[in-house]
């Protein structure tokens, strides 16, 4: 990879982990459209508990993953609710980035790709080279 390159990989990495770090702490905390929509039909209180009528939000269960260490968009064991989130954001940029670099790791070209490989390898009945299969 070109120097340039690297460049706009790391200011993308560092964006994206500003944003997770601390934007994130700014979204916001109101259902989205998927929650409203369970809850039409059904009284709620000020913490959001259900205390009357009949929606499809009441056959709720909590995930199998529910105790997990990052659910919830947080971390467990981390009292403070700022650094709790945006130390998960960063956290999952980071395996994502890792996983994604990994992927592009494995799938990269092994030698690098001139004018006119495939076609003297073509002549020569042969693969070009950084070509699988």
């Amino acid at each position: 990879m070109r120097k340039r390159s690297w460049g706009f990989v790391a200011v993308g990495l560092l964006v994206a982990l500003l944003l997770a770090g601390v934007v994130s702490n700014y979204a916001s905390s109101h259902p989205d459209g998927l929650d409203s929509s369970l809850l039409k039909g059904c009284t709620v209180d000020a913490d959001g508990e259900i205390t009357g009528g009949s929606c499809p939000a009441q056959q709720a269960k909590d995930h199998e993953l529910a105790d997990s260490p990052l659910a919830d968009y947080g971390i467990r064991g981390v009292d403070n609710g700022f650094l709790s989130t945006g130390l998960s954001g960063v956290l999952g940029v980071l395996l994502t980035f890792a996983l994604g670099g990994g992927v592009f790791w494995l799938l990269r070209r092994r030698g690098p790709a001139r004018p006119g490989d495939a076609d003297q390898a073509a002549r020569e009945g042969r693969q070009p080279a950084g070509t699988a299969g």
